[in-house]
Formats: C-alpha cells, sequence, structure tokens
C-alpha cells in the first residue's frame, strides 16, 4: 500500500466510491508480495498493481462488480496445468485478492500516518465467520475501528502489536471471538514501518548517483561527508538529509540515539584512510544489515590492514561488502550505483547474482514476513 499512498489519499479527498483488491495471500512464484494494493474507482480509474499485469483486467471487473453490490468479495487467480493462460497469471503461482470498500475515515488515518513515517498496522478480516473486510487500525498506543467481536478485537490488536514491532506482514487465524486454538477466522496484518535507511558517506559524483538509486529503491537517504564546500543540499537534491560532520562521530551518535538497525544500509564511498578506518571501526560494530566500502582491490588490503591494527576483529572484518556492489563491469558513477544496489538486493533477498537465464528454480523467491509494499 505504501507505494500507492499518494494516490490512495487523493481518492479518500476526492470522497469518489472505490475497492480497494489487497494480496492476501500468495502460493507458489509471484511478481508482488501480499499486500501488494490496487484500487479501482466507481468511474472506472485504477491505480497500483497486484500481480505486475497478469490478472489486472480480472480484478478491475470484480472491484467493480463489488462496488455495484456492495459486498466483499476474496478472489483466487491461478494457472491450471492444461492452459497456463486460461485465469491470466502466468507466472505459474496462485494469488488470494480480498477486494473491499475501504471505510474511508479509517484508511485516512493510517495514510497519515504513512505520510508522516509513522508506524501503523492495519489488520483486515480476510473470510470465516466474521465480517469479510472488517479492519482495525492498530499503533502502539491507540486503536481505531473494529473486527465485529470484542473477543476477536483483543486478541488481532495484541497480535498486530507485536507484528508492527517486529516489521512483519502476514496471515494470523482465529476463532469468531478471538479463540487463540481456532483458524476459522483469516486476517492479515500488514505493518507500515518508517522506510528503511540509507547511509551515503562521502559527497562524490559515486555518492550522488546512490543516493538517486537509494531513493528509488524505498530508502531514507542521508549523505554525510566531513567537507562543507562538499556537503550541500544542491549536490545532493535527491537525499532526504545532508549532514557535515565527520562521518564516525555522525554515526556513533545516530547508534547511541538508536536511528540504525538491522534494515539500514550504509555506503562507505570515500576511499580514504583518514574517514573510512574510523567510520568502519564504528559501522562494522553496528547492527547494519549491510556495510560496504568502495575502493580498488589494493585500497581493500590496505583497509583491511589498518582496521586489524586498531584492533577490529575478524567476525567483524567478515561483514564488509568490499570492493562494493556485484561485477557489473560498470564504469561511470550511474553504472556503479545499479552494481551496488544489485548487490543490496541480493543480500537482502538472498539471490545468486548470476543471471536469470543461467540458474534453475524459481524466479521469484517467497517473501520473508517482515517490511509491507
Amino acid at each position: 500500500m505504501r507505494d500507492v499512498a499518494v494516490d490512495l489519499q487523493a481518492l479518500v479527498d476526492a470522497e469518489e466510491r472505490f475497492a480497494l483488491a489487497t494480496v492476501v495471500q500468495v502460493k507458489g512464484s509471484s511478481p508482488r508480495p501480499v499486500g501488494a494494493t490496487m484500487a479501482v474507482t466507481a468511474a472506472g480509474e485504477a491505480v497500483g498493481s497486484i500481480s505486475g499485469g497478469c490478472v489486472e483486467g480480472a480484478v478491475y471487473d470484480a472491484a467493480q462488480a463489488v462496488l455495484e453490490a456492495g459486498e466483499p468479495a476474496l478472489e483466487t487467480y491461478g494457472i491450471s496445468d492444461d492452459d497456463a493462460f486460461a485465469v491470466g497469471l502466468t507466472c505459474g503461482g496462485v494469488l488470494d485478492v480480498l477486494v473491499a470498500e475501504p471505510d474511508r475515515a479509517l484508511l485516512a488515518g493510517v495514510l497519515s500516518r504513512i505520510a508522516d513515517d509513522r508506524e501503523v498496522a492495519l489488520a483486515t478480516v480476510v473470510s470465516g465467520p466474521a465480517r469479510v473486510g472488517a479492519q482495525v487500525a492498530v499503533t502502539p498506543h491507540d486503536v481505531a475501528g473494529t473486527l465485529g467481536t470484542e473477543g476477536l478485537d483483543v486478541a488481532v490488536v495484541a497480535d498486530a502489536r507485536g507484528m508492527l514491532a517486529a516489521g512483519q506482514t502476514g496471515m494470523r487465524h482465529y476463532g469468531p471471538r478471538g479463540e487463540r486454538r481456532v483458524d476459522d477466522v483469516a486476517v492479515l496484518v500488514q505493518s507500515f514501518t518508517p522506510p528503511p535507511r540509507m547511509l551515503v558517506f562521502g559527497a562524490t559524483d559515486f555518492a550522488a548517483a546512490v543516493a538517486r538509486i537509494g531513493v528509488f529503491l524505498g530508502y531514507r537517504v542521508t549523505v554525510c561527508d566531513a567537507r562543507p564546500v562538499f556537503a550541500t543540499p544542491r549536490r545532493f537534491p535527491e537525499a532526504h538529509e545532508v549532514v557535515c560532520e565527520w562521518p564516525d562521530r555522525f554515526l556513533a551518535r545516530e547508534l547511541a540515539e538508536g536511528r540504525v538497525d538491522g534494515r539500514t544500509v550504509m555506503t562507505v564511498l570515500t576511499h580514504d584512510p583518514k574517514f573510512d578506518v574510523p567510520l568502519l571501526q564504528v559501522a562494522l560494530r553496528s547492527p547494519a544489515g549491510y556495510v560496504g566500502a568502495m575502493g580498488s582491490r589494493r585500497t581493500h588490503d590496505d583497509r583491511l590492514r589498518r582496521l586489524r591494527e586498531v584492533g577490529v576483529e575478524e567476525d567483524a572484518l567478515a561483514r564488509l561488502h568490499s570492493p562494493i556492489g556485484l561485477d557489473l563491469g560498470a564504469r561511470t558513477a550511474e553504472e556503479t550505483a545499479v552494481s551496488i544496489a544489485a548487490e543490496l538486493v541480493q543480500v537482502r533477498w538472498g539471490g545468486s547474482g548470476r543471471p536469470l537465464g543461467a540458474v534453475d528454480g524459481a524466479i521469484h523467491r517467497p517473501a520473508p514476513e517482515h517490511g509491507a509494499p
């Protein structure tokens, strides 16, 4: 939903009726994950995507039917071995899609929190002996909406808060009154947390390209450099923040204030030991999910030697992605940024980094239950 939040807000503000189609379950291969959303208005406008184009036409028709009938519908789209094109989903998987007209006030509250980078979970009844399409919005301190019974609300809100704290999205099952050992009622819980951070160290042309692609990938990008003539917002207009400070001091403060976590990625693009070594001493002992450093193989070897001399342990050094990026033959700053972005995606999802035509198995790997689209 995050990727179409601005469009959804415009639909809410326009006071036009619309149906939301949401992927609630994926089996096998699928180009879009659980939580992918498409909106269809009564006037026939469509925004968003749930399958990358495979079944959007069928979902559009289902949404129009829901708006006409005023009742939600749970649709399944997949393939059969006899005719892979019969139902439209050509990638080999099966999608369960809930199509329902949303509670506009509740949705507006969720969209407001997403826009402000404030965490919120949205729980939706998908099927079972409960009000299908009913929703509650859950924050660490507040609840809006109801799923129909007090017991179900209590159970789902408790689980949603736990999933929100862990950044998880997924299906949970309950009894009609929230019973834990009954799985009659399926509820999708979507967690919307602030976007992950990308810390780009070194105000270079390569940093500008990495900042641009970082924003494109959905990161909140900070560029940091100690040189005031280079660390300026004018040179990095796409970055969310430009900081003029010694990188190791800046990172130490961010760590002390709890603004670095396992989703944070760091790219060290200065390839200057007076910046790199003290910065990497801090970075490699942080909880960041990715730390990469630019430089030639000679620079890399020298960097490792210097880090060992200042006491960085071998297990910490093993976390360093250097030379940074995948081997794409990149030459320009933009091409180098693509190679770095490719490595970030590979590290996140566990890909091989080889051409898809040279590997076997499913193209779309199962998504872990964390984060939200």
